[in-house]
């Protein structure tokens, strides 16, 4: 970070956010590159998930925060790698602030992970945050991420688990949440998948699921606006070639297999198919056709 981009600050515990100080073991200091989202206009969301993010996974996160635009909400997470650089890329597409906490010092020299430096640039740069309460120049360690995620999980009005396995250090992030009085959000998925293990464990705990945007909303107490990403499609008044190809799509499928399901000749769905992502209502990735509305 270029020195006139560095500007590190000490907050002390009467500086703290308010959910901080509620938690047993609170630091006793906190170090903080950017000004932290008012808590009393903002709501904060942490998210976690696995750092070998499925395709499933990265769905997902997009379907759910893409729902979030315009709300008064701060994304955290933790700058790893996966869904951690996944939240705060797509919060900072969104215009939502987001806040980052390594696990690890703030100094570039030990920043982690390094191949991560520029992206917390352009969050610090966005109006985000960096967050630590680790010495300026602490290397991760093993022992310095269990202490990241009591903080990740100590700011948060609520945390969302995207992916989890049976043993992974989202886990701990998710338990601090219970215990910290959190409300725990966790994304359902296919009960074979490893990568989903823990989120079943939670689910069976008494976690809320979550498959759509307006599920974090609710929990966070915000009010529904209706918009492109959460109208229907009827509120939408959608020209009949467009709502061809969104009714068609009641499941993902390949692009030839849509152009049949649409019933609409070649050059008009190809026309039509381009209006729907320049629109964000559908998105094609690895071969399938998803509907993001």
């Amino acid at each position: 970070m270029g020195k006139d981009l560095i500007k590190v600050k000490k907050l002390s515990k009467k500086e703290f956010p308010p959910n901080l100080l509620e938690i047993p073991d609170a630091p006793e200091e906190l170090q903080i590159i950017g000004e932290l989202p008012d808590y009393n206009k903002y709501k904060y969301l942490t998210v976690v998930g696995s750092r070998a993010v499925t395709s499933y996974g990265r769905r997902v996160l997009n379907h759910l925060i893409e729902g979030l635009r315009g709300y008064p909400i701060a994304v955290v997470s933790g700058l790893a790698l996966g869904t951690d650089a996944l939240a705060h890329k797509k919060a900072l597409e969104l215009g939502l602030p987001t806040v980052a906490v390594p696990g690890s010092g703030l100094s570039k020299e030990v920043l982690y992970p390094k191949s991560h430096f520029s992206l917390a640039l352009e969050i610090v740069r966005s109006g985000g945050t960096l967050l630590s309460e680790f010495d300026f120049k602490q290397s991760a360690a093993p022992w310095t991420f269990p202490k990241r995620n009591r903080i990740m999980a100590a700011l948060a009005d609520a945390v969302l688990v995207i992916e989890a396995k049976e043993k992974s250090g989202t886990l701990i992030t998710a338990r601090l949440a219970t215990e910290y009085n959190k409300d725990l959000l966790v994304v359902p998925g296919d009960i074979f998948s490893d990568a989903l293990k823990g989120n079943l464990q939670f689910l069976k705990l008494g976690a809320t699921p979550v498959t759509e945007p307006s599920d974090i909303l609710d929990v966070l107490g915000l009010d529904r606006q209706i918009d492109a990403q959460t109208a229907s499609l009827h509120d939408l008044n959608l020209p009949n070639d467009e709502l061809a190809i969104l009714n068609a799509l009641d499941e993902a499928k390949s692009k030839d297999e849509l152009l049949e399901a649409s019933k609409l000749p070649i050059s008009k769905f190809n026309i039509t198919f381009s209006k729907l992502e320049l629109k964000g209502f559908i998105k094609e990735e690895l071969g399938k056709v998803f509907k993001l509305l």
